[in-house]
């Protein structure tokens, strides 16, 4: 069983059991975070996509630790000028234990529609 999960602007293949990095998350060392856009998900009876299949749907994970990723050097340099520029950059990673495909989410509570008869 796996499922595909957009975080961050970028899609991850995952299946239970898996660790993947993505970008820096607002949660802190093992505690529980929530992929609630689901893509699709592939399970024993079949693939579901769509969001018609995959309301309410979600992927829970632990956060595994707090990362940097390795280091990016960018060089920039005009030929017959003497312009030379060096710069570099590390991206600040998550490293996210994925827990469970498939659990429900929370449905938010429909708001009440007034009676046309009153």
């Amino acid at each position: 069983m796996y499922a595909i999960v957009e975080e961050g602007g970028r899609q991850y293949q995952v299946s239970v059991g898996q660790i993947i990095k993505v970008n820096r998350l607002a949660a802190q060392k093992d505690e529980d975070v929530v992929f609630s856009r689901v893509l699709l998900v592939k399970d024993d009876s079949g693939v579901k996509a769509g969001p018609a299949h995959l309301s309410g749907v979600t992927v829970t994970g632990k956060v595994q630790s707090l990362e940097r990723g390795p280091k990016i050097l960018v060089f920039k340099k005009k030929r017959r000028k003497g312009y030379h520029k060096s710069q570099g950059h590390r991206q600040d990673l998550t490293s996210v234990l994925i827990t469970s495909i498939g659990g429900t989410s929370e449905p938010s509570a429909p708001a009440s529609e007034p009676d046309p008869a009153e």
